[in-house]
Parts: C-alpha cells; sequence; structure tokens
C-alpha cells in the first residue's frame, strides 16, 4: 500500500530535531531506514536542496530552505510528486507558522514538537488520495520535478552519511547535481571538437595580430578583439553543453551570435569558406546543447 509512514523537521545547520511525527510502526526495515533519516539529518548541508534516498521497500525523501529540513519515509511505490507536494506543504506551513529568531535559538530536541498536530493532518491526507484531488496542485509540482529533478542518492553516498567517508558529500555543492543532463551523444562530441578548434584558431590568430600589432602601429586592435571574443564564445558554449545553467539554450543562441558577429568583423582577414566554417560549428553546437535536455522527467499521476 502506497503511503506516508514518518515526517519530521530538523534544523539544517546541526541535524536538530525541531517535530516529528508520533511514530507507531515496529517494522524492523522502517527502524533501519529511520537510522539512514538520523544520520541523513546531521549532514542536509552537504547535500542538494531536493533528494531522494531508495532503501529496500522504502523512499526517504527530503527538501530544505531557509536553514530546515524536511524528511519522510514512505513506501517506494508512493509517487515521487505526491512526495514533495507534502514536504512543501510542511515547509510553508513551518515558515509561517515559526520565526527564524526561535528556529535558531532552539536548544532542545524537538522543541517544536506542536507542529506534529500539522504533520500528523497532512499525512493522513497524502495517505487518502482521494482526499487530495481538490487541495493540491500536482501540474506545478510536476514542473518543478521535472525541470529540476531530485537527486538520486547513490550507496556511496549512504556511507558518507553514516560517516565512513567525510569528504564524499564535498562534490555535491551547487546546482549541478540536481541537474542531470542526458549522456554525451557522438554528434555531441564532435560539435565540441569542432567548437574546441574554432577557439583555437580563434585564439592563434589572436596572439599573431597582437604581435602584428606590437610591430605595426598601423594595424587595428579591434582585431584582437574580435579573435578573443569568438575564442571566448566557443569555449562558452562547450561549457554549456557540458553543463547545467538557468537560461541555457537562450546563453547558448547568444554565444552563437557573438561567433556570427566577430567573423563577420573579421571578413577581410578570412575567406568566405573559413567564415561559413566557423558559424557553421557554431550552429551545430548551439542545435547539440538544445538536444541535450534534462533527465529525470517526472511520472504523470492523477488522483
Amino acid at each position: 500500500m502506497s503511503m506516508v509512514l514518518f515526517a519530521s523537521v530538523v534544523r539544517v545547520g546541526d541535524g536538530l530535531p525541531l517535530s516529528a511525527s508520533t511514530d507507531y510502526e515496529q517494522d524492523k526495515e522502517l527502524q533501519e531506514t529511520k537510522k539512514h533519516l538520523k544520520g541523513l539529518s546531521k549532514k542536509l548541508g552537504q547535500f542538494p536542496d531536493r533528494c531522494t534516498l531508495k532503501t529496500g521497500p522504502y523512499n526517504v525523501n527530503f527538501t530544505s530552505s531557509l536553514g530546515v529540513g524536511y524528511m519522510m519515509v514512505c513506501m517506494a511505490s508512493y509517487p515521487n510528486v505526491l512526495a514533495f507536494c507534502f514536504l512543501d506543504e510542511l515547509m510553508k506551513e513551518f515558515i509561517v507558522t515559526y520565526e527564524t529568531k526561535r528556529i535558531v535559538s532552539a536548544v532542545r530536541p524537538y522543541s517544536l514538537i506542536e507542529f506534529d498536530t500539522f504533520i500528523q493532518k497532512t499525512k493522513q491526507r497524502y495517505n487518502s488520495p482521494r482526499s487530495l484531488s481538490t487541495k493540491i496542485n500536482l501540474a506545478d509540482m510536476q514542473t518543478e520535478i521535472r525541470l529540476r529533478p531530485p537527486y538520486q542518492l547513490s550507496p556511496e553516498d549512504l556511507q558518507a552519511i553514516n560517516g565512513l567517508s567525510v569528504h564524499a558529500a564535498a562534490k555535491y555543492k551547487g546546482i549541478a547535481p540536481t541537474q542531470l543532463l542526458e549522456p554525451v551523444t557522438l554528434p555531441g562530441i564532435v560539435s565540441c571538437v569542432l567548437s574546441l578548434l574554432c577557439g583555437g584558431l580563434n585564439l592563434l590568430r589572436g596572439v599573431h595580430a597582437i604581435e602584428s600589432i606590437l610591430q605595426n602601429d598601423n594595424e587595428d586592435f579591434n582585431y584582437v578583439i574580435a579573435f578573443f571574443l569568438g575564442t571566448a564564445a566557443c569555449l562558452y558554449q562547450c561549457y554549456l553543453f557540458a553543463y547545467f545553467s538557468v537560461w541555457r539554450n537562450s546563453k547558448s543562441f547568444l554565444a552563437f551570435a557573438l561567433i556570427c558577429l566577430s567573423n563577420m568583423y573579421l571578413y577581410e582577414l578570412r575567406n568566405m569558406w573559413q567564415i561559413l566554417f566557423h558559424v557553421a560549428v557554431g550552429a551545430f553546437m548551439t542545435l547539440q546543447i538544445k538536444l541535450r535536455q534534462l533527465l529525470g522527467k517526472a511520472p504523470d499521476y492523477n488522483v
């Protein structure tokens, strides 16, 4: 049976539990899963702000915001979109209910245990899907998870959580872990190689242009700028292809526009075939960036 089994609210800085749902479950596997939950709560700041850990028949999901982490254990069959809608409701209510000063000043575990009342009510609602049909907006969370899928914690991450590798979790700092791109294809590799080649050619011609200026004062320094701008645009497109970035496609198109403009300015120093080659490579690279989409689309779930 798909259901939410346990939920807790912790302080991200030190893992101090602030509140939790009442636990009546005595299942050994569930108790073992909750041990992972306890270990994870002490290292939330080392992981992305939205994660899922699969442990046998159960999933551990968590999200964090403003120094507070919201964690839950559910059956593995429970839909991700509902799990993170549940955590999102806890987060919104907690932010409205408690001031930051009270959260920071908490010293004893479960200082805000009265929040358990809201956790229990919300858990009951999410364990009765029929009651959810008119009370939550699944479309928004589906879009959010599709654009920014939760990071799937691995056994290696679990070792880091349990203290077997104190440095392993540091690699998850920043946005990259939560933004996984599709595997690189052969056309993508070819486009990167060609783009690096164009960047190298621009850099080489730029250096020669500087040498020419030093020898002849009549040379136009703007040519040097055009060559180096072309180099920067080619390298930036390679970066956008390899890593996720906000407004990635728009940035790629702007880099391609810069490649076109720099080559138009250099028409006196390059023949038509050279200009077409640089522009074609830039266009090919832009296409490959657009085609390499995010992984981890959320499955549709109709309550």
